[in-house]
């Protein structure tokens, strides 16, 4: 085990060395959260009615999904693990006596987490000091608060079997490209990235609510801005536990698969 958090350690550390990359996505984000803002701010204005969220509710949704954009997206790709698979020099990763699915979820765990890290409390100091109706609102009652992080916790996991998934499946293709654009649609349609579920039609909602995605950003902020019940908050809970020991039995399963007819890209 005290390899495996090496190797976190190891990619976290060297993920905080580029604060030039963390400054253009704190301003990408900043951006990014007024413009979807803008646009809802001029949606609610003309017709408030009958709409799932309120609309302090649904800012707040967005600045989380801005502030915590580098843990929650879902088409994030390791160049060092693509590399090996693409040189071949994935032979040396075998000659360890570790199991590469631990040690590649370790590395994009440590990775992620870096880049949040150095993103969110610039991005919500700068949401905290915008006028209303534009600014984030963090009031929270404790145990919803407590729920919230519990559910964060387990998304972070969720969004790191995800992401390994498709990692050992170029295994197979050896090249990303195909499976890292079928997830980009995927995710960001269906995780609530690009329109906040409350807002699709009711048979895509039922969707939604089976695939992993969701769970990944929008059911743990529409439980902290309140749009979801503490009891629905429990549920979903159960439910991302379900996909994470899925997700992690398959990826396993793929891996052993992968590795015993492994060509050695390069030699």
């Amino acid at each position: 085990m005290k390899s495996y958090i090496s190797y976190f350690k190891l990619k976290f550390i060297t993920g905080l060395q580029y604060r030039a990359a963390a400054l253009a996505g704190i301003s990408t984000q900043i951006f990014f959260g007024i413009v979807y803002i803008s646009v809802y701010v001029a949606f609610y204005e003309s017709d408030s009615s009958n709409l799932p969220m309120e609309l302090s509710q649904l800012v707040t949704y967005l600045w989380l999904n801005q502030s915590l954009f580098a843990l929650v997206y879902l088409w994030y790709k390791d160049k060092d693990i693509l590399g090996l698979i693409k040189t071949g020099n994935i032979a040396y990763e075998l000659c360890r006596p570790q199991n590469l699915y631990l040690m590649w979820a370790s590395k994009l765990l440590g990775e992620r987490l870096s880049k949040v890290l150095l993103r969110f409390s610039p991005v919500i100091i700068f949401a905290l000091l915008l006028p209303s109706p534009f600014n984030i609102d963090l009031s929270i009652t404790l145990p919803r608060f407590l729920l919230f992080l519990v559910t964060l916790v387990l998304s972070t996991i969720l969004m790191t079997v995800l992401v390994l998934l498709y990692h050992i499946i170029c295994l197979f293709t050896l090249d990303e490209k195909g499976i890292v654009n079928m997830f980009m649609v995927m995710s960001d349609i269906l995780s609530g990235l690009t329109i906040p579920i409350p807002f699709f039609p009711s048979y895509l909602q039922k969707i939604t609510n089976i695939l992993p995605f969701r769970y990944v950003s929008d059911f743990p902020f529409r439980l902290y801005v309140g749009n979801i019940t503490m009891n629905e908050g429990f549920i979903g809970i159960i439910v991302q536990l379900i996909w994470i020991v899925i997700l992690i039995i398959i990826g396993n399963l793929l891996m052993k698969k992968a590795l015993k007819k492994a060509v050695i890209q390069g030699g």
